[in-house]
């Protein structure tokens, strides 16, 4: 079932988000949960999205970027993946830069520096734990995400303020299209 995403303003954005515990993971609840947050970002056009974008206050996000994405097809791929309470380590301090947008803000888009080398320690949907490094690009969608599982958004990152841009704007003055 598609979900409306909440947008910035609304309280659950911000709320303290729960850990899953392994009794919740093997329910019923949860497989909707899943099955939901996909068919609701594929719908909205997201390539991630947090349980509490759909109101849901626990620690669980989906990412899936795949290769014929046409919101960032130079950016490869990365298979659905749902990241339960995950914990993130910082591998590497140096900084890199995208402009990012969010389901919960449409329509605008910010320039967001973040580490460029993390490792995500985190669960499966089989409760099953797991370890990934990641650098680049998916390193900074995977930072967005699990932002949201802390109450935080993109726009709270932004350093530059004059770098958050309308998405008509950001096409027309800040890419090269």
């Amino acid at each position: 079932m598609i979900r409306p995403i909440l947008r910035m303003g609304n309280p659950n954005l911000r709320a303290k988000n729960q850990e899953v515990d392994s009794q919740y993971l093997a329910g019923a609840e949860f497989q909707e949960l899943i099955i939901d947050m996909k068919e609701s970002m594929q719908h909205y056009g997201g390539i991630g999205l947090a349980a509490p974008q759909i109101g849901v206050n626990l620690k669980i996000a989906i990412i899936d970027l795949s290769p014929d994405n046409e919101r960032y097809p130079e950016m490869g791929h990365f298979p659905f993946t749902i990241f339960i309470n995950p914990k993130i380590t910082v591998i590497k301090n140096e900084l890199q830069g995208y402009w990012e947008g969010c389901l919960s803000i449409p329509g605008l888009k910010g320039y967001v520096e973040r580490p460029s080398s993390i490792k995500i320690n985190y669960l499966d949907e089989n409760g099953v734990g797991k370890i990934l490094e990641a650098n680049g690009f998916i390193a900074t969608v995977i930072q967005h995400e699990l932002d949201h599982l802390e109450g935080t958004l993109y726009i709270d990152k932004i350093t530059d303020t004059t770098k958050i841009t309308f998405q008509e704007e950001y096409l027309k003055y800040w890419t090269s299209n």
